[in-house]
């Protein structure tokens, strides 16, 4: 079991920059790859970036590529996303979420934190 809690979200303007945070506990952290996805409205769900367990294999989606990176601190048990360059398309509710397999299959989710980008 794995419990995850978003933070950093907020609102800022477009050209900012926002780190978002995502603590974990339950299972060993260093066990497990994580992945951040967003949340339009109207729109699907899409994974705009993942981080294996030890750090070493990384993802981002062409959306979000030379703005945005991954990373993780197995020390503090804590996934980051550090956000520049926003976009007002980049508003959405972001989640983490895990991946206890290495299979890209994330079966537990933190409840997501709201990015706004005004322009």
């Amino acid at each position: 079991q794995v419990q995850l809690v978003e933070s950093g979200g907020g609102t800022v303007q477009a050209g900012g920059s926002l780190r978002l945070s995502c603590a974990a506990s339950g299972r060993t952290f260093n066990t497990y790859g994580l992945g951040w996805f967003r949340q339009s409205p109207g729109k699907e769900q899409t994974l705009i970036s993942a981080i294996s367990w030890s750090g070493g294999t990384t993802y981002l989606a062409d959306s979000v590529k030379g703005r945005f990176t991954i990373s993780r601190d197995n020390a503090k048990n804590t996934v980051y996303l550090q956000m520049n360059s926003l976009k007002p398309e980049d508003t959405a509710v972001y989640k983490c979420a895990a991946d206890l397999n290495g299979r890209g299959m994330y079966g537990y989710w933190g409840r997501g934190t709201q990015v706004t980008v005004s322009s």
